[in-house]
């Protein structure tokens, strides 16, 4: 198993260039600025902080020491300092903090990066340029996001960071992915990097049928999509499917899961328990979990 190296985070003070929809659950928004020349990643299921301004702020509402117009300091943003300093403004002031995945990067000639990309998954926000009430704060910003608009973001200056979770061991020879919408980026990421001819088995859940995607992959990847309905509130839809793939008896494989805490646990057991799979080959990571804010989560630690 590969080991991730404990790489220095820092700040990157970023603007919206432009917005996409992929569908009515999905919106890709892409953002640039002169501080991503220092931003590493080798992508996968690479986990980033995204800052956002709250309705008439003109940027996200940080610590002097990070905004926009201050000198960048790997070392000092890397510390508990800004943590503690940003949890001290007013909940209604201080920038909304949420976790995000990075969908993909352009480089130049030098292999700087110079645009980033990030889809969000519009929670309660229509097809309409307005957002309803159950919509985050998040999901409001980035359903009206327009060139121009200011972004603090969070991530790795090296490459190979403690933020990618997607590790297969050397020997695997089957890659098994389960996620929902939130996840979707990810794997869709995972799946670009995947070498050409893997043997994959990919099982994705959206809200909507047109939030399905066509994925670039060089794998072998049998992709299922599954569409819930709009008052599934219960386990994965692909529980079933999963229970009873076909899978080579004496293979390796390696599981990722990913997406709603309380599916995730479910399909961790199943993978662990009933498939018999080694725990240590199962990577699983809980994005959100029902009924609760991030802020809510990550008070729970």
């Amino acid at each position: 198993m590969t080991t991730a190296v404990a790489a220095p985070f820092r700040f990157f003070a970023l603007q919206v260039v432009t917005t996409r929809r992929l569908g009515p659950s999905l919106v890709r928004v892409t953002f640039a600025g002169p501080d991503l020349r220092d931003f590493r990643s080798d992508g996968r299921d690479q986990s980033l902080s995204l800052f956002l301004p709250h309705p008439g702020q003109r940027e996200p509402v940080v610590p002097l020491e990070l905004g926009w117009g201050s000198p960048r300091s790997s070392e000092a943003e890397s510390g508990g300092d800004w943590w503690r300093g940003w949890r001290e403004l007013p909940d209604d002031v201080r920038a909304v903090m949420r976790s995000y995945t990075l969908r993909g990067l352009r480089t130049d000639a030098e292999g700087r990066t110079t645009e980033v990309d990030i889809d969000f998954v519009l929670h309660g926000v229509g097809e309409e340029a307005g957002a309803s009430a159950e919509a985050g704060p998040a999901s409001r910003w980035a359903a009206r996001a327009a060139a121009g608009d200011r972004v603090l973001l969070l991530g790795p200056a090296v490459a190979d960071n403690r933020a990618i979770r997607f590790r297969p061991p050397e020997d695997t020879d089957l890659v098994l992915l389960w996620a929902d919408e939130t996840a979707l980026p990810a794997t869709a990421a995972v799946l670009e990097t995947l070498p050409a001819g893997t043997r994959a088995r990919v099982w994705l859940e959206v809200p909507h049928s047109g939030d399905v995607q066509d994925l670039a992959t060089g794998a072998d990847a049998e992709i299922t999509w599954f569409v819930r309905d709009a008052h599934d509130q219960g386990s994965p839809m692909a529980l079933d499917s999963v229970r009873t793939a076909e899978l080579p008896p004496a293979g390796r494989p390696y599981v990722w899961i990913a997406g709603e805490a309380g599916c995730v646990k479910q399909l961790r057991r199943l993978f662990v328990g009933e498939r018999g799979i080694d725990r240590r080959r199962v990577t699983f990571v809980g994005y959100w979990r029902r009924g609760l804010t991030e802020e809510q989560l990550r008070e729970q630690g």
